[in-house]
C-alpha cells in the first residue's frame, strides 16, 4: 500500500518545524520507501508496517504537543510493489509523449 499523510501538532505554537521534523526523523529510520515534500510524506509497504510507522509519527509529535491532526490517504493494492515510483514513471512517460 501507499499512503500520503501529514502529521500537525496543535497547541504547541507557530513554530511546528521541529516536531514534524521528528515525525520524519521516524518515518526516514522506519527502513520504508518514503518522501517527503511541503504539504505530505508518502510511505510505501505492507499494512501494518506503514500504519505502525503512521502512528510511531503521530507519537512523535505527541512528544512536542498536546494534540496532534493526522491526514491520510491510502492506495491499497495488494501484491503491487514499488508503486511509489512507477506511478510517478507511468505519468512522466506520457508527458515525454510515449
Amino acid at each position: 500500500m501507499i499512503v500520503a499523510f501529514s502529521v500537525t501538532p496543535l497547541g504547541a505554537g507557530v513554530d511546528v518545524g521541529r516536531a514534524v521534523a521528528e515525525a520524519v526523523r521516524v518515518v526516514r529510520a522506519s527502513g520504508l520507501p518514503n518522501r517527503t515534500d511541503a504539504m505530505f510524506t508518502t510511505l510505501e509497504g505492507e499494512w501494518d508496517e506503514v500504519m505502525a510507522v503512521v502512528k510511531a509519527a503521530s507519537d512523535a509529535v505527541l512528544a512536542a504537543a498536546p494534540r496532534c491532526s493526522l491526514v491520510l490517504k491510502a492506495d491499497i493494492r495488494p501484491g503491487v510493489s514499488d508503486a511509489m515510483t512507477s506511478k510517478v514513471d507511468t505519468v512522466e512517460r506520457y508527458l515525454a509523449g510515449e
